[in-house]
């Protein structure tokens, strides 16, 4: 009998497929015991200005709720779900990711694309023996691309384009007509995209070739069927081609292998594979089964209090951007101890993320002090929203950016980030007063007598601390007059109760 608590679930936001799997972990082996896929086509539903139709956005709502029925009773722990290309390149994306989330009864991580990268990059290295060799991974997606290389558990490089299967066969062959002319525009297009970073790939260098995901499946499923091979080579992409523009549609070439849901994307997907034999010199490639929803898995069940990529990627921060670790640490743990206050207004699973999240921004916070001093918040800020930060999600990465671009200052300049996320207020109360106080960059402790108040749905938050240890720190409390301010500007009263 497979207890409750060996059960993880991804749920994976293609751009061409949702799909939700469900496994169980085995002591670290993973065994799947229920998958759910549907075909949505989320890229194809978004226009010229990249705003999805309504359709579109009522078809991806209704599968999230028929994904949020299978996934009843799962603690949010034990499910990620992530979102890819059409759900990073989407306007005004806010809204439409409300609803999705709501539909499925969990919080949806928007991934970037190298981070995207990473993910299937590890999904294959736990499935595909690399035998000491490098690897070049190949996923071409429904929006977007990925091109991963490495032979560890860390890749040498990682890279994202903007060209998918999806994406090529909407922008293409539209009326799903194929002709020299279209066939040989789509694919020059990607050969002019994948010459962006065809010459650093083959810098790096790789051993042998891997395609993953749904068009690379395809492709060498009908190549198995013609020709009784399980890889794809450079000669079997171009007599595919050829067949397909001589047949003018891809139903009408009667590929044994090509299923019902691929037909009006294969001319896509296929365009986008020769572009990449060409430009990357490749003259096979080996597909495997693995895709982004492995990495998840792998990445989920790693993500342990001792075994967390986000922890390893912020010491790598903290490394590379020469960051005091002393004055971070003592930031970090007067947050925390205004955290573990203010939380207890915060459910488990909300209070859990954000103490994660303070904790992080308080490890980073002066990480812009390696641009300049002056508004060293804003660089700092500006680095945590636009850096490769493996292991966070695009969401995790503006929370770390808002809760960093906010620990001093004027307030008004986040109050629109955080109008949907009222519960941000508190790390970032947490975060600002752990800063005041540790100014003198020394070893600190708080006066015994302090406490600490905050009513979210009155938006007023108390701070009762000693008068006499205010009349000896006479900076500090004149700092503290300043946070007065500071929060009335955006609503909140925050006061300072004197204790004798």
């Amino acid at each position: 009998m497979i207890a409750e608590q060996d059960l993880i679930a991804c749920v994976d936001l293609g751009s061409n497929s949702f799909r939700l799997q469900i496994c169980r972990n085995a002591n670290g082996a993973l065994q799947v015991v229920d998958s759910v896929k549907e075909t949505v086509r989320m890229a194809a539903g978004l226009d010229s200005q990249k705003n999805l139709a309504d359709e579109t956005r009522k078809k991806a709502l209704h599968c999230l709720m028929r994904f949020g029925e299978r996934l009843r009773g799962f603690s949010p722990e034990r499910v990620r779900a992530v979102a890819t290309n059409s759900f990073r390149v989407m306007n005004n994306v806010s809204p439409f990711l409300r609803d999705a989330e709501a539909a499925l009864g969990f919080a949806i991580d928007i991934i970037a694309g190298r981070e995207e990268a990473r993910l299937i990059y590890t999904g294959v290295l736990h499935s595909l023996p690399f035998g000491g060799r490098k690897a070049l991974i190949v996923d071409i997606g429904g929006g977007s691309t990925e091109f991963v290389i490495g032979k560890t558990a860390r890749p040498d490089t990682a890279e994202s384009l903007p060209l998918g299967c999806v994406a090529y066969s909407v922008r293409f062959f539209p009326d799903g007509v194929v002709n020299e002319h279209n066939f040989q525009a789509a694919i020059n297009t990607a050969r002019a995209e994948i010459q962006r970073i065809s010459g650093s790939l083959k810098t790096v260098g790789w051993d042998f070739a891997v395609g993953t995901s749904g068009t690379a499946r395809t492709i060498r499923n009908i190549v198995a069927a013609r020709f009784g091979e399980e890889k794809i080579t450079r000669q079997h992409i171009d007599l595919l081609g050829k067949e397909l523009i001589a047949a003018g549609r891809a139903e009408n070439t009667h590929w044994q292998g090509l299923t019902d849901d691929r037909v009006g994307i294969i001319a896509g997907g296929l365009s986008v594979l020769t572009a990449v034999f060409a430009e990357l010199s490749l003259d096979e490639i080996t597909v495997t089964d693995a895709a982004l929803r492995d990495g998840v898995f792998y990445d989920l069940i790693g993500r342990t209090p001792n075994n967390d990529l986000r922890d390893e990627t912020v010491a790598e921060f903290q490394r590379r951007y020469h960051i005091d670790t002393r004055q971070a640490a003592r930031v970090k743990e007067i947050a925390l101890y205004y955290w573990q206050i203010l939380s207890t207004q915060l459910t488990h699973a909300d209070s859990d993320y954000w103490q994660h999240c303070l904790s992080w921004a308080a490890n980073l916070h002066e990480i812009g002090l390696s641009i300049a001093y002056t508004a060293y918040h804003k660089h700092s800020a500006y680095i945590l929203d636009n850096a490769d930060m493996p292991g966070f999600s695009r969401q995790d990465q503006r929370h770390l950016s808002c809760l960093v671009l906010s620990h001093r200052g004027d307030l008004k300049k986040i109050q629109d980030m955080i109008d949907d996320k009222p519960q941000q207020y508190l790390p970032i109360m947490a975060l600002r007063l752990a800063s005041l106080f540790c100014r003198g960059r020394q070893d600190f402790r708080l006066p015994e007598k302090n406490a600490l108040h905050f009513d979210l749905h009155k938006r007023h938050c108390d701070l009762s601390i000693d008068r006499q240890w205010l009349a000896d720190n006479p900076l500090t409390a004149q700092a503290l007059v300043f946070e007065t301010d500071a929060w009335q500007k955006i609503g909140v009263a925050f006061q300072i109760r004197l204790l004798s």
